[in-house]
Protein backbone atom coordinates (compact mmCIF):
# COMPACT_ATOMS: atom_id res chain seq x y z
CA UNK A 1 0.00 0.00 0.00
CA UNK A 2 2.90 2.45 1.09
CA UNK A 3 4.59 1.38 -2.21
CA UNK A 4 1.83 2.32 -4.20
CA UNK A 5 1.59 5.74 -2.95
CA UNK A 6 4.99 6.06 -3.52
CA UNK A 7 4.33 4.96 -7.03
CA UNK A 8 2.16 7.24 -7.26
CA UNK A 9 3.67 10.61 -5.85
CA UNK A 10 6.73 9.74 -8.79
CA UNK A 11 4.40 9.36 -11.53
CA UNK A 12 2.68 12.59 -10.33
CA UNK A 13 5.83 14.70 -10.31
CA UNK A 14 6.78 13.29 -13.52
CA UNK A 15 4.24 14.54 -15.11
CA UNK A 16 5.20 17.99 -13.87
CA UNK A 17 8.43 17.49 -15.28
CA UNK A 18 7.09 16.38 -18.92
CA UNK A 19 4.71 19.58 -18.71
CA UNK A 20 7.61 21.64 -17.80
CA UNK A 21 6.24 22.72 -14.54
CA UNK A 22 7.66 22.75 -11.64
CA UNK A 23 6.20 23.39 -7.76
CA UNK A 24 6.25 26.60 -6.55
CA UNK A 25 8.96 27.51 -3.86
CA UNK A 26 8.18 28.93 -0.78
CA UNK A 27 9.30 32.41 -0.63
CA UNK A 28 10.46 33.89 2.38
CA UNK A 29 8.55 36.69 3.80
CA UNK A 30 10.16 40.32 3.22
CA UNK A 31 10.86 41.85 6.72
CA UNK A 32 8.86 45.61 6.74
CA UNK A 33 10.47 48.56 6.36
CA UNK A 34 9.65 51.77 8.15
CA UNK A 35 9.47 54.67 6.02
CA UNK A 36 11.85 57.92 7.54
CA UNK A 37 8.45 59.94 7.17
CA UNK A 38 5.16 58.59 7.44
CA UNK A 39 2.45 60.23 6.18
CA UNK A 40 -1.34 59.93 5.91
CA UNK A 41 -3.74 62.05 3.38
CA UNK A 42 -7.35 60.70 3.93
CA UNK A 43 -7.22 59.98 7.90
CA UNK A 44 -6.93 56.02 7.28
CA UNK A 45 -3.45 54.95 8.50
CA UNK A 46 -2.91 51.98 6.51
CA UNK A 47 0.10 49.40 6.40
CA UNK A 48 0.96 51.12 3.20
CA UNK A 49 1.56 54.38 4.41
CA UNK A 50 3.81 53.00 7.31
CA UNK A 51 6.03 50.55 5.44
CA UNK A 52 7.68 50.86 1.96
CA UNK A 53 7.47 46.98 1.21
CA UNK A 54 3.82 46.42 2.74
CA UNK A 55 2.46 44.72 -0.68
CA UNK A 56 -1.04 42.71 -0.44
CA UNK A 57 -1.14 44.41 3.18
CA UNK A 58 -0.75 48.02 1.97
CA UNK A 59 -4.59 48.56 2.16
CA UNK A 60 -4.39 47.24 6.25
CA UNK A 61 -5.95 50.20 8.48
CA UNK A 62 -3.92 50.24 11.26
CA UNK A 63 -5.22 54.05 13.07
CA UNK A 64 -6.82 56.81 12.26
CA UNK A 65 -5.43 60.52 12.34
CA UNK A 66 -8.13 63.58 13.24
CA UNK A 67 -5.45 66.20 13.48
CA UNK A 68 -2.33 67.16 11.75
CA UNK A 69 -0.38 64.07 13.67
CA UNK A 70 -1.87 60.69 14.84
CA UNK A 71 0.92 58.70 17.34
CA UNK A 72 0.65 55.08 16.90
CA UNK A 73 1.39 52.80 19.63
CA UNK A 74 3.98 50.24 17.88
CA UNK A 75 3.62 47.50 19.77
CA UNK A 76 -0.20 47.92 18.35
CA UNK A 77 1.13 48.19 14.38
CA UNK A 78 3.46 45.58 14.88
CA UNK A 79 0.25 42.88 15.78
CA UNK A 80 -1.95 43.99 13.26
CA UNK A 81 0.79 43.60 10.35
CA UNK A 82 1.66 40.24 11.81
CA UNK A 83 -2.28 39.56 12.30
CA UNK A 84 -2.03 40.71 8.07
CA UNK A 85 1.31 38.16 7.46
CA UNK A 86 3.72 40.15 7.79
CA UNK A 87 6.91 40.72 9.94
CA UNK A 88 8.14 43.53 11.50
CA UNK A 89 10.50 43.02 14.34
CA UNK A 90 11.08 46.58 14.60
CA UNK A 91 14.52 46.86 15.25
CA UNK A 92 15.04 50.60 16.10
CA UNK A 93 13.24 49.90 19.71
CA UNK A 94 10.74 52.74 18.55
CA UNK A 95 7.35 52.71 21.41
CA UNK A 96 5.72 55.57 18.79
CA UNK A 97 5.29 56.23 15.20
CA UNK A 98 4.43 59.80 14.34
CA UNK A 99 2.16 60.05 11.57
CA UNK A 100 1.92 63.50 9.86
CA UNK A 101 -0.44 65.15 7.22
CA UNK A 102 0.42 64.84 4.27
CA UNK A 103 -0.29 62.64 0.92
CA UNK A 104 -1.59 59.12 1.19
CA UNK A 105 1.49 56.67 1.67
CA UNK A 106 4.05 58.79 0.80
CA UNK A 107 7.91 58.40 1.43
CA UNK A 108 10.20 61.13 1.18
CA UNK A 109 12.89 58.44 0.75
CA UNK A 110 11.17 57.66 -2.18
CA UNK A 111 10.81 60.87 -3.35
CA UNK A 112 14.52 61.55 -2.95
CA UNK A 113 15.50 58.58 -4.64
CA UNK A 114 14.32 59.73 -8.02
CA UNK A 115 16.05 62.95 -7.83
CA UNK A 116 19.25 61.83 -6.36
CA UNK A 117 19.29 58.19 -7.57
CA UNK A 118 19.57 56.88 -4.15
CA UNK A 119 19.77 52.94 -3.99
CA UNK A 120 17.31 50.81 -2.47
CA UNK A 121 20.05 50.01 0.17
CA UNK A 122 20.55 53.50 0.63
CA UNK A 123 16.93 53.99 1.18
CA UNK A 124 16.22 50.97 3.59
CA UNK A 125 19.28 53.06 5.79
CA UNK A 126 17.83 56.15 6.07
CA UNK A 127 14.21 54.83 7.04
CA UNK A 128 15.73 52.84 9.82
CA UNK A 129 17.66 55.59 11.51
CA UNK A 130 16.81 56.60 15.06
CA UNK A 131 18.34 59.09 17.28
CA UNK A 132 17.59 58.92 21.29
CA UNK A 133 16.47 62.14 22.30
CA UNK A 134 13.93 63.48 25.18
CA UNK A 135 10.23 62.71 24.95
CA UNK A 136 7.10 63.64 26.91
CA UNK A 137 5.82 60.64 28.54
CA UNK A 138 2.25 61.87 28.80
CA UNK A 139 0.38 64.86 27.46
CA UNK A 140 0.79 67.80 29.30
CA UNK A 141 -1.21 71.09 29.87
CA UNK A 142 -0.10 74.57 29.63
CA UNK A 143 1.18 75.43 33.03
CA UNK A 144 1.72 71.78 34.48
CA UNK A 145 4.77 71.55 35.80
CA UNK A 146 7.51 69.02 34.21
CA UNK A 147 8.15 66.45 36.60
CA UNK A 148 11.05 63.76 36.56
CA UNK A 149 8.44 61.25 35.29
CA UNK A 150 7.12 63.61 32.55
CA UNK A 151 10.25 62.66 30.41
CA UNK A 152 12.23 59.94 29.43
CA UNK A 153 14.81 59.05 26.45
CA UNK A 154 13.78 57.00 23.56
CA UNK A 155 14.28 56.14 19.99
CA UNK A 156 12.46 58.75 17.75
CA UNK A 157 12.80 58.65 14.21
CA UNK A 158 15.38 61.01 12.88
CA UNK A 159 13.41 62.96 10.62
CA UNK A 160 11.52 64.39 14.16
CA UNK A 161 14.83 65.30 15.69
CA UNK A 162 15.83 68.31 13.78
CA UNK A 163 15.98 72.30 15.38
CA UNK A 164 16.79 72.44 19.30
CA UNK A 165 16.46 70.11 21.53
CA UNK A 166 16.39 69.78 25.84
CA UNK A 167 19.41 67.87 26.16
CA UNK A 168 19.97 67.81 29.78
CA UNK A 169 16.98 66.37 31.93
CA UNK A 170 17.05 68.80 34.69
CA UNK A 171 17.37 71.35 32.35
CA UNK A 172 13.56 70.62 32.05
CA UNK A 173 12.63 68.63 35.03
CA UNK A 174 11.04 71.40 37.67
CA UNK A 175 9.90 73.99 34.19
CA UNK A 176 6.26 74.93 33.40
CA UNK A 177 4.86 73.92 30.16
CA UNK A 178 4.52 76.84 28.36
CA UNK A 179 1.67 75.39 25.66
CA UNK A 180 -0.23 71.80 25.35
CA UNK A 181 2.46 69.01 24.31
CA UNK A 182 1.46 65.82 23.59
CA UNK A 183 2.67 62.12 24.75
CA UNK A 184 5.41 61.05 22.47
CA UNK A 185 6.58 64.75 21.68
CA UNK A 186 10.31 66.09 21.34
CA UNK A 187 11.27 67.98 24.54
CA UNK A 188 11.82 71.21 23.04
CA UNK A 189 13.23 74.85 24.77
CA UNK A 190 10.81 76.57 23.46
CA UNK A 191 8.19 74.50 25.24
CA UNK A 192 8.75 75.49 28.68
CA UNK A 193 9.43 78.18 30.77
CA UNK A 194 10.57 79.11 34.00
CA UNK A 195 7.46 78.25 36.63
CA UNK A 196 5.98 82.15 37.76
CA UNK A 197 6.72 82.42 41.42
CA UNK A 198 5.37 85.61 42.07
CA UNK A 199 2.08 86.60 41.27
CA UNK A 200 0.42 89.94 40.00
CA UNK A 201 -1.05 91.90 43.14
CA UNK A 202 0.90 89.84 45.42
CA UNK A 203 2.71 91.17 48.51
CA UNK A 204 6.35 91.13 47.76
CA UNK A 205 9.46 91.34 50.10
CA UNK A 206 11.94 93.31 48.36
CA UNK A 207 15.71 93.64 50.30
CA UNK A 208 18.85 95.79 48.83
CA UNK A 209 22.06 96.69 50.52
CA UNK A 210 22.72 100.53 50.97
CA UNK A 211 25.95 101.26 52.59
CA UNK A 212 26.72 97.92 54.05
CA UNK A 213 23.04 98.49 55.54
CA UNK A 214 20.38 95.69 54.86
CA UNK A 215 17.06 97.71 53.82
CA UNK A 216 13.43 95.68 52.67
CA UNK A 217 10.22 97.06 52.44
CA UNK A 218 6.83 94.41 51.28
CA UNK A 219 4.51 95.99 48.85
CA UNK A 220 2.05 94.38 45.74
CA UNK A 221 3.52 92.76 42.28
CA UNK A 222 2.71 94.46 39.35
CA UNK A 223 3.34 91.31 37.12
CA UNK A 224 4.13 87.60 37.42
CA UNK A 225 7.00 86.60 37.42
CA UNK A 226 9.41 83.71 37.83
CA UNK A 227 13.02 83.81 39.43
CA UNK A 228 15.27 86.03 37.68
CA UNK A 229 12.92 88.17 36.37
CA UNK A 230 12.66 91.59 36.24
CA UNK A 231 9.38 93.01 38.11
CA UNK A 232 8.13 96.13 39.40
CA UNK A 233 6.85 96.08 42.71
CA UNK A 234 5.03 99.01 44.62
CA UNK A 235 6.36 101.00 48.13
CA UNK A 236 3.11 101.27 49.89
CA UNK A 237 4.39 104.62 51.62
CA UNK A 238 5.68 106.56 48.51
CA UNK A 239 3.66 104.90 46.17
CA UNK A 240 7.34 104.61 43.90
CA UNK A 241 7.75 101.45 41.54
CA UNK A 242 11.12 99.83 42.28
CA UNK A 243 12.72 97.40 39.93
CA UNK A 244 13.37 94.33 41.63
CA UNK A 245 14.69 90.75 40.48
CA UNK A 246 12.29 87.80 41.70
CA UNK A 247 14.62 85.46 44.19
CA UNK A 248 12.04 82.69 44.89
CA UNK A 249 8.34 82.92 46.22
CA UNK A 250 7.00 86.34 47.36
CA UNK A 251 10.98 87.69 47.51
CA UNK A 252 12.72 90.08 45.15
CA UNK A 253 15.73 91.99 45.47
CA UNK A 254 16.84 95.87 43.98
CA UNK A 255 19.95 97.61 43.75
CA UNK A 256 23.01 95.91 43.16
CA UNK A 257 22.44 92.75 44.02
CA UNK A 258 19.33 92.57 41.55
CA UNK A 259 21.41 93.76 39.01
CA UNK A 260 24.10 91.07 39.24
CA UNK A 261 21.06 88.62 39.71
CA UNK A 262 20.04 89.59 36.35
CA UNK A 263 23.43 89.69 34.81
CA UNK A 264 23.80 85.83 35.63
CA UNK A 265 20.25 84.92 34.58
CA UNK A 266 20.77 86.05 31.31
CA UNK A 267 24.15 84.44 31.15
CA UNK A 268 23.36 81.36 31.99
CA UNK A 269 20.20 81.26 29.59
CA UNK A 270 22.46 81.67 26.44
Amino acid sequence: MHRSVYMLMLTGAAALSLLGLTAAPVQAQDTLVLKAQVTDGDGRITLGDLFDNAGPAADVVVGTRVGPIAVLDAGEVQARARQAGQSWPNPQGLRRIIVSAGADGASATQIRAGADGASATQIRAEAGRTKEVLVFTRALSAGEIVAPTDIAWQPVQAHLTGGSLISDPETAIGKTVRTPVREGGVVRPGDLTAPVVVKRTEMVKVSWQLNGISLSMTGPAQKDGAIGDLILVQNPQSKKLIEAVVTGPGSAAAGDTAQNLRARALYSSR
